[in-house]
């Protein structure tokens, strides 16, 4: 047995547990709008980070950012407190860093367009199987001209020298289509309207930064602010999607531990997977197999379990699942395949209590010794030691000045890369043909002056010598 303490869920016929050795076989919260997801969200992030475990999760409403306080007394958490039997129960802050895409409520986030990458961009894009194939020969060509490409102006300049220059690409790298260029670079004309070339850039995100522990011994609750990211579903996916594949491909392996390294939590899961293609859904599948491997453990938040699909669902060993309300068929179905997918309690049938569950309780199943999952437990869910609600405008302002990272991400840094090295190109060429476009035609001018004397004065000599060569011969014929 673990001497790591483990986190209280709450309490059914008894108290739940979350064992943190078995936080990294991931999981899932899940239930209608209003019925305790965001609470059950904060108890498991405080949690961890008391445990010295670093978590990031994103803050779609706003409503997360009140971690960073402490909780004020209520007679309904009091009343709470007393039937779940938490002992020593005190209001306490957290150590909290807060981000944001667009450098607004939170330090900047950025990424650089070949940190992305072709595949998860071409996704971002929405790009077809022809307009991917162009994108990777723009990536694969910079690459090998040693050439960076790590914001949207860069990736534009690119893609107009490919274009171009399509024949030279044709025996190396294959057809350019000038069409597909220009489907490219207008899609990428409206992700940055819509705020992408905030993100992509640098300075980069260094992904340790979000796995560092405060100097109490918590682990820091890194929140993004996702409110505004939310009017682009697609670059919040995209972005989320990103940030697992790096913590994947970045982190190295460590086996089963005490408890995890680091806890992401994915909020309105659905949006990784709506419309994705196959290619992408294995590579999710991929990581969710394989990353817990690294300590890390994903849990995806969703209003319904038929949101995640079935191959990923499978994976998710914790679950914490408060009320579905069975209105339509397909919610009839989310109540019955959630109930099939959680170990059965002979002391209440799972399907109806799913629907009768009343706000902050929830059906709780979570792994225990040999990773076997426990027994469904009707759970009232305990209330979080933070306050519940936002922060103010000044409390998290004052947070980020007196964070570790004020400063560090603040200021857009534009070094030297393809946009840079393919202008200086340009303006090359330019001169290049301006000197032939001057000399040419001088020297064809003078050349034609001469040329013109010469053929002036020959057929001048020759029209003499002809008049004299004819008066002669006509000469001797009359004598």
């Amino acid at each position: 047995m673990s001497d790591t303490p483990k986190i209280l869920l709450g309490k059914g016929d008894r108290q739940v547990f979350l064992d943190p050795r078995y936080a990294n076989r991931h999981g899932l919260i899940a239930g209608a709008t209003g019925t305790g997801k965001t609470v059950s969200l904060q108890v498991m992030a405080e949690g961890f980070s008391n445990l010295g475990v670093p978590v990031f999760m994103a803050d779609i409403k706003g409503d997360l950012s009140g971690i960073a306080k402490a909780g004020e007394p209520h007679p309904k958490i009091d009343e709470r407190v007393a039937k779940i039997g938490m002992e020593n129960f005190s209001f306490a802050e957290n150590p909290v860093v807060f981000w944001d895409i667009y450098g607004e409520k939170g330090h900047p986030v950025r990424a650089t367009v070949t940190d992305m990458g072709p595949t998860l961009l071409s996704r971002l894009l929405d790009l077809n199987e022809t307009q991917e194939g162009v994108l990777n020969i723009a990536f694969k060509w910079a690459d090998d001209e040693g050439m960076l490409i790590l914001d949207l102006k860069d990736l534009q300049e690119t893609l107009k020298f490919i274009s171009e220059n399509a024949k030279q690409f044709k025996d190396s790298y294959g057809n350019v289509s000038s069409a597909s260029v220009g489907a490219i670079q207008r899609r990428l004309l409206v992700i940055e309207e819509q705020g992408a070339d905030k993100f992509f850039g640098e300075p980069a995100l260094d992904l340790w930064d979000f796995m560092r522990t405060h100097h109490s011994g918590k682990g820091n609750i890194n929140i993004l602010a996702a409110d505004k990211l939310m009017m682009n579903p697609r670059l919040y996916a995209t972005f989320l999607l990103w940030l697992m594949s790096e913590l994947f491909e970045e982190l190295p392996e460590v086996g089963d531990q005490d408890r995890p390294r680091f806890v992401f939590f994915f909020d309105e899961a659905h949006l990784l997977f709506d419309d994705a293609p196959k290619a992408l859904l294995e590579k999710i599948q991929t990581v969710v197999r394989l990353i817990r491997s690294k300590g890390v453990g994903i849990y995806f938040i969703s209003q319904s379990p038929l949101d995640i699909p079935d191959s990923v669902l499978s994976q998710l060993g914790n679950r914490v699942q408060h009320a579905l309300r069975a209105f339509t068929p397909r919610d009839q179905k989310a109540v019955k395949t959630t109930a099939e997918t959680m170990r059965a309690n002979p002391a209440f049938d799972t399907v109806e209590a799913i629907m009768q569950l009343g706000v902050g309780e929830a059906l709780v199943s979570t792994l225990e010794d040999g990773g076997v999952p426990s027994i469904t437990e009707r759970t009232l869910m305990c209330p979080p030691h933070s306050r519940i609600g936002p922060a103010t405008d000044e409390e998290r302002r004052a947070a980020m000045n007196s964070s570790a990272f004020a400063g560090r991400y603040d200021h857009i840094i534009d070094r030297e890369s393809a946009y840079e090295k393919l202008q200086v190109r340009a303006e090359r060429r330019a001169e290049s043909e301006a000197k032939k476009a001057t000399s040419k035609p001088a020297g064809r001018s003078r050349q034609s002056v001469g040329e013109a004397f010469a053929k002036t004065m020959a057929r001048s000599i020759a029209s003499r010598l002809a008049t004299r060569i004819v008066r002669g011969v006509l000469g001797s014929i009359l004598r």
